[in-house]
C-alpha cells in the first residue's frame, strides 16, 4: 500500500524541501510568502484529511441513543396497553399497529437524518479546504502572470511590468511555480483520498483539472524560452515590425 495511497507526510515533506528552495534563490520576493502559506496549509489539510477518516464520535452516541430510546418506547407501547377484552381482528389490529408503525417510521427518519449528519459535517469541512487551496492556486498563478519571456524584447510602455527576472531565473521562477500548483493538487487528492464522498472528490478533482490547466500555461511560457533564447521571438518581432 506504500505506492498505491498518498502520503500526507511526504508531500509536506516535499512542500518544505520546495520553500527552501524558493527562499534560497528569490529571497524577499512575493513566491516565499507563497510558499510559506502553502507549507502552512498544507500540514492543516494533513491534519484534517487524516480526522476525516474517524469517525464522529459524538454523532454516532447521539444515533446510537436514539436506537437504544426508539426501542425502549417500542417495548413500553408493546407492554403498556391492555389487551383485556380486546378483539383480535382486522380493526383491533390497526389500533394496536398504528401508534408503534409511527413511531418505528420517526425513529427511523430520525436515525437517517443524524446518520447523514456526519457525512454532511465532512462533506463542508473538506470543501472549506479544498476552497482554499483552490485560492493558492490562484495566488501562485498571479505570481507567474507577468512574467514572460518574450517581455524584453518589446518596446516598454508606461504601463508595461517592469523586468526582473530573464533567463535561467525566469525559467527556475516559472518551474517553481508549476511545483507550487502541482503539490496544490496533491493536497486536495489527500482528501478525496480520506473522505469517501462524491462531492468531496467532485471539489478534489476540479482543484486538480484547476492546477493542470494553469501549470500548463506556465510550462508554455518555459518552452517559449528556449525559442526566444535562439532568437525565434526576435525573428518574429522584426518581421512583424516591417
Amino acid at each position: 500500500m506504500v505506492y498505491k495511497t498518498l502520503s500526507a507526510p511526504k508531500v509536506i515533506e516535499t512542500i518544505d524541501t520546495l520553500e527552501k528552495r524558493v527562499t534560497e534563490r528569490f529571497p524577499g520576493s512575493g513566491l516565499v510568502n507563497v510558499a510559506e502559506e502553502l507549507a502552512a496549509t498544507a500540514r492543516r489539510c494533513a491534519a484534517e484529511s487524516d480526522q476525516l477518516k474517524e469517525p464522529v464520535i459524538a454523532i454516532r452516541v447521539l444515533v446510537y441513543s436514539i436506537w437504544v430510546i426508539g426501542a425502549v418506547a417500542l417495548v413500553w407501547l408493546a407492554f403498556g396497553l391492555h389487551y383485556d377484552g380486546l378483539r383480535w381482528d382486522a380493526a383491533s389490529l390497526v389500533q394496536v399497529l398504528e401508534p408503534a408503525m409511527n413511531l418505528a417510521v420517526l425513529m427511523g427518519i430520525g436515525v437517517l437524518t443524524l446518520g447523514r449528519l456526519e457525512v454532511r459535517w465532512k462533506r463542508a469541512r473538506a470543501l472549506d479546504y479544498l476552497d482554499e487551496l483552490r485560492a493558492i492556486a490562484h495566488v501562485v498563478d498571479m505570481h507567474q502572470l507577468t512574467k514572460d519571456p518574450y517581455r524584453q524584447a518589446l518596446p516598454r510602455t508606461s504601463s508595461s511590468p517592469k523586468i526582473v527576472l530573464t533567463g535561467l531565473m525566469l525559467e527556475r521562477y516559472l518551474d517553481y511555480c508549476s511545483e507550487m500548483l502541482s503539490l496544490t493538487g496533491k493536497l486536495a487528492a489527500l482528501f478525496a483520498q480520506s473522505c469517501r464522498d462524491s462531492d468531496v472528490t467532485a471539489g478534489a478533482s476540479d482543484v486538480e483539472q484547476l492546477t493542470t490547466a494553469l501549470s500548463r500555461k506556465i510550462w508554455q511560457k518555459i518552452m517559449a524560452i528556449s525559442r526566444f533564447e535562439d532568437g525565434g521571438f526576435s525573428n518574429n518581432i522584426n518581421l512583424n515590425s516591417k
